[in-house]
C-alpha cells in the first residue's frame, strides 16, 4: 500500500471513531476477516478489482459476482433457470463469475460455495452513486440486502461517476471503514450504504452517517417518431439537488462520505391517529 493510501485510511479511520453511532465505534474483533465481494456491474469492473486489493490485508477475500453486468435489477433473484458458474484464482483469492443476478450471487456463495458463513459481504464498488429513493432500484444495494436477510453484515459502496473516477481512493475509505467496524459494527437487520463523492482523497470532507433522502427521483422519458411512423419513448434521469441537511445526497454534494444505515423491516412508522384508523380494520371480521 502507498503512503498516499495509508494516509488516507488513517484518516478516514479516526473520521468514523468520530462520527458513528453517536461518538462511539465498538472494537474490532481480532483475527483476519472473511470476506465476500460482489456487484453488479459484472465481475470483470473496476470497482470489484479495487475493493478486492483493498481487502486483500484485512483477511481472507473470494469475489462471487455476475458473469455481466446486471446494473438496474433491484433485489430481483435468479429462480427460472439453471445457474452457470465459473472458478478461478487471482493472486491467492478464489473468484466465482456466476450467470445470475446480485442477490442471488451472495445467497449461492453464502449457501454453496463457501466452506463456512464469511463474516462480511461487501457489494461494489459500483459505477456511480446510489442515493436517496435511487436506492430502491439498485442491485448493488439489493446484494447487500440479501446478505443482511442472512444475518451477515454487509455494505453497499458506491462511487459517484465523473471523468478519470479513482476507484482506489473509493476502496481505501471502504477499508478503514471495514478495519473500524470490524465484525460487530454492524446491527443485525441493518446494512450500510455508502456512498463517495468523486474527489481526490484531499478535498474529501470527512464522513457523515446520513439518513436516506426521501424525495422521488426525476425520472422522465423522451418521445420520438421513428420513420415507419412508430413511436419510440427513451428512459433518462436527473441527479436531484441537494434537500435537507443531513441526508445522503447532501452530504455527498458537499463533499462527505455518506454512510446510511438502512434496514429490511418495511413496515412502516405512522402518526398515532393513523394507526388507529388502520386498526379499525381489524374488526371487519364479516369480509372473511
Amino acid at each position: 500500500m502507498t503512503k498516499r493510501r495509508r494516509g488516507i485510511e488513517i484518516v478516514v479511520l479516526a473520521l468514523v471513531f468520530a462520527t458513528a453511532c453517536g461518538g462511539t465505534s465498538p472494537a474490532p474483533a481480532p483475527g483476519p476477516l472473511s470476506v465476500v465481494i460482489t456487484n453488479d456491474d459484472g465481475i470483470e469492473a473496476p470497482g470489484i478489482l479495487a475493493l478486492a486489493e483493498a481487502l486483500r490485508p484485512l483477511g481472507q477475500v473470494t469475489v462471487a459476482a455476475p458473469s455481466g453486468n446486471r446494473s438496474g435489477v433491484s433485489h430481483g433473484v435468479t429462480s427460472d433457470r439453471v445457474i452457470a458458474v465459473q472458478k478461478s484464482e487471482r493472486g491467492g483469492q478464489k473468484w466465482f463469475a456466476i450467470d445470475a443476478m446480485p442477490a442471488t450471487c451472495v445467497r449461492l456463495a453464502v449457501e454453496e460455495l463457501l466452506p463456512s458463513k464469511p463474516d462480511l459481504v461487501l457489494s461494489g464498488i459500483n459505477k456511480g452513486e446510489n442515493l436517496g429513493t435511487v436506492t430502491y432500484y439498485s442491485a448493488t444495494v439489493g446484494a447487500a440486502r440479501e446478505a443482511a436477510f442472512l444475518g451477515i453484515p454487509a455494505m453497499a459502496v458506491n462511487l459517484a461517476s465523473a471523468d478519470g473516477m479513482d476507484y482506489g481512493t473509493a476502496a481505501s475509505v471502504t477499508a478503514a471503514i471495514v478495519r473500524s467496524l470490524g465484525r460487530s459494527g454492524i446491527a443485525r437487520g441493518t446494512f450500510l450504504n455508502v456512498n463517495v463523492p468523486a474527489l481526490p482523497p484531499e478535498r474529501l470532507r470527512g464522513i457523515r452517517i446520513t439518513r436516506q433522502d426521501t424525495r422521488a427521483p426525476i425520472d422522465f422519458f423522451e418521445k420520438a417518431i421513428a420513420p415507419d411512423g412508430s413511436t419510440t419513448y427513451t428512459p433518462r434521469w436527473e441527479h436531484l439537488e441537494p434537500g435537507g441537511e443531513g441526508t445522503d445526497i447532501w452530504a455527498v454534494r458537499q463533499g462527505y462520505v455518506s454512510v446510511s444505515i438502512f434496514g429490511f423491516d418495511q413496515s412502516a412508522a405512522i402518526p398515532p391517529a393513523a394507526f388507529i384508523g388502520l386498526r379499525r380494520l381489524e374488526s371487519l371480521s364479516f369480509l372473511f
